[in-house]
This record gives structure tokens, C-alpha cells and sequence, in this order.
């Protein structure tokens, strides 16, 4: 999961989808905190869906520039910062730091494997209307 969550490497995130980290959370760079700020209003509503990217550096070319961003406290969303935050994939995300092609081949058999799981069909499964709930 940890090798997945490397795809934040390309694209941008709604306002909406990281007001919280920017305005509540304590595991993240100050300066970073402000800059997001700029772009995500505190009154929930306003600019939610204005756009910041998912890595701070290089949103625009697969690399593992996002783990390096979540060693300075740079990760966008919550759920990224939890990679890298005192538990016990840190080291995952470290060596994912410092060394893409690591990250990059396991990308790429996470990627395999996932594609390989057989999805429930017909009456055994559900393709949801609200990804949320039950239908």
C-alpha cells in the first residue's frame, strides 16, 4: 500500500479534501501549512474546489518526490502524512525516499498484483452508486 500511495506523485487535490490538515493538523511544515492556506479559504464552502498539487515539487512527473515531500512534512492530504509520522511503515517511506528505483519497481508489482485481484460479479458483488454506502 505504501508503494501505491507513491501515485500521489501525480495530480492535485481539492481544497475540500485537505482544509482539515492545513488548518488543524501539527505534523506538518509551517511554511507549507501557509502556502496551502492561500488556495483553501477556513470557511468550509469557499474555494473547495480550488486546487493545490499532491507533490509539492514535481505533480507532474511519476518519481518519488512525494515521499521525499512527506520527510519534510510536505504531504497534502492526511492520510499521505500517515506514512511518514512516527509509525511503523516510516522506514518504507524513507527508503522510498532516497532511492526511486526501489519505489518504482515495487510500484510496479503492486500495480500487477492489484490488477490481478478478481472483482466480485453478478449477484456475489456490487458496483456501488455512492462508493460511501451500500446500494
Amino acid at each position: 500500500m505504501v508503494a501505491l500511495s507513491g501515485a500521489h506523485t501525480i495530480g492535485a487535490a481539492r481544497c475540500a479534501s485537505f482544509r482539515s490538515r492545513v488548518y488543524n493538523d501539527s505534523n506538518i511544515n509551517a511554511g507549507f501549512a501557509t502556502r496551502r492556506r492561500q488556495v483553501c479559504p477556513a470557511q468550509g464552502g469557499v474555494g473547495d474546489g480550488n486546487l493545490a498539487p499532491l507533490d509539492a515539487f514535481s505533480s507532474v512527473r511519476f518519481d518519488n518526490g512525494y515521499f521525499r515531500n512527506l520527510l519534510s512534512r510536505f504531504g497534502l492530504l492526511h492520510s499521505d502524512q500517515e506514512l511518514f509520522n512516527g509509525g511503523p511503515v516510516d522506514s518504507i517511506a524513507q527508503q522510498y525516499a532516497g532511492n526511486g528505483g526501489a519505489f518504482s519497481a515495487d510500484f510496479v508489482t503492486a500495480m500487477i498484483k492489484m490488477g490481478n485481484i478478481s472483482p466480485l460479479t453478478g449477484s456475489n458483488g456490487e458496483i456501488r452508486n455512492n462508493c460511501r454506502k451500500p446500494n
